[in-house]
């Protein structure tokens, strides 16, 4: 067998408070805190780290298969490439496995979306050794307790089988916070352990790579209210606050997605410090169906259109279809660049004082079924909430711009509707954009 070797120093990139962690056997080991902690690429640090010295295989798990590629799977192939190791790895697109060609160990990556098969799947070589859930707290608790099991009995080998549990923080309602967390450790706590469980916390300022704008931008989170500087900033458990939304439920769509006659699609620019997102709606009745949608960091409008062709083919000129894209209209040259360049029927939502919060209140007013597999619109419409003043603790008409891009470009989606357009001329509409 081919041999290589791997000196871990001369990475030099491990953050000093997760370095001694990396070799840790704790069966249970929760790592969370504030964004932009680092925990997640630590993380996928030491799942590279454990795959070179062989031993250990992981199933790594999100709630929806779907939101693997641009998480974590990314983050592992990152820090493959980061410290020169590709020779030395076989990585499948497709089925999202990565194997280490020399001594055969690998990581699969699945979502809990069937956990009858994922209890099913099997290494190469040796067992299952490692579940690492990311995003944990999207997670179901039976889904989890189910898949723990697998991972109970001896096996012949003396590794030590770990569960990791990776996540921002949330509500205080969530079941992991009440099964891990309540009467053992407060906000104020940043390390636990004992022979079973570990619990690290961790914020922007245990983070060595941040740049001072990224710093910045988390601080600046204050001035959108405290308790979700709280939370989001400074990785503490929220508590429940003025929520904006609580007239929707989530549901497989499935079945029914394609029998819409009514499609509206939206979309929201963002790219660095906000995602791009875009979404596919339906109205029957009073009630809102949100069937498809993307969402993410740093999206070209390459990759934008090629996410508008997946969920939204009806807007494609070639097409010959009446379907559009209703677009907020901060980003006139990407709107052009989309109609002209990659042949979407786009149009601009024209902003108004006021159109926010007028939006707002006609969904309220109405049913939104989420399809169960779109876990980023369901983590905005759980954490989209109105601003509270400070000095008093009342709170304010006026939502936190967070949380809120899929919100916006459902909004966007729906502003003919919303807005009803009596008055203008649907050649004018299609000239000039919608108001919104």
């Amino acid at each position: 067998m081919p041999t290589y070797t791997f000196d871990l120093n001369r990475t030099n990139e491990i953050n000093r408070v997760y370095d001694e962690f990396l070799l840790d056997q704790t069966p249970l080991q929760i790592f969370f805190g504030g964004a932009s902690s680092g925990k997640s690429y630590f993380l996928a640090q030491r799942l590279v780290w454990d795959l070179i010295q062989g031993g250990r295989n992981y199933l790594v798990l999100r709630n929806v298969g779907t939101s693997i590629r641009d998480s974590v799977f990314k983050e592992v192939k990152k820090c493959i490439t980061k410290w020169e190791l590709n020779k030395y790895f076989k990585i499948n697109e497709t089925d999202f496995k990565i194997t280490n060609t020399l001594n055969k160990y690998q990581a699969m990556f699945k979502g809990l979306d069937d956990v009858q098969k994922i209890k099913s799947i099997t290494a190469d070589v040796g067992n299952v050794t490692d579940l690492w859930y990311e995003e944990a707290t999207e997670c179901k608790r039976d889904d989890c307790m189910e898949l723990s099991r697998r991972l109970r009995g001896k096996d012949g080998s003396n590794i030590t089988k770990r569960q990791t549990f990776s996540f921002n923080p949330i509500l205080k309602t969530n079941w992991i916070y009440k099964e891990f967390f309540q009467g053992r450790f407060s906000n104020d706590d940043k390390v636990y352990k004992d022979s079973d469980m570990l619990i690290l916390k961790t914020i922007y300022k245990d983070n060595n790579y941040l740049t001072e704008q990224d710093i910045k931008n988390l601080e600046n989170v204050k001035d959108k209210g405290e308790r979700l500087y709280q939370v989001y900033t400074l990785g503490n458990w929220g508590i429940l606050g003025a929520l904006i939304f609580t007239n929707w439920e989530k549901r497989d769509l499935t079945e029914i997605r394609d029998q819409f006659d009514n499609y509206k699609n939206g979309l929201d620019f963002g790219f660095t410090n906000d995602p791009s997102a875009g979404v596919r709606v339906a109205m029957r009745g009073d009630t809102i169906y949100i069937t498809d949608a993307f969402y993410g960091y740093g999206m070209r409008n390459n990759v934008i259109a090629e996410n508008i062709r997946k969920i939204m083919p009806l807007t494609m000129k070639e097409n010959g279809s009446q379907e559009y894209v209703l677009a907020e209209s901060a980003e006139p040259k990407s709107i052009d660049e989309l109609q002209h360049e990659h042949n979407i029927n786009v149009r601009s939502v024209i902003k108004k004082p006021g159109d926010v919060n007028y939006g707002i209140q006609w969904i309220q007013q109405r049913k939104v079924v989420i399809h169960n597999e779109l876990q980023d619109v369901i983590n905005e419409f759980e954490m989209y909430e109105w601003k509270e003043d400070k000095k008093t603790g009342n709170i304010l008409n006026i939502p936190i711009e967070t949380n809120n891009h899929a919100i916006d470009a459902i909004r966007y989606a729906l502003s003919e509707q919303i807005h009803e357009m009596k008055t203008n001329p649907i050649g004018d509409i299609r000239k000039y954009g919608i108001w919104m």
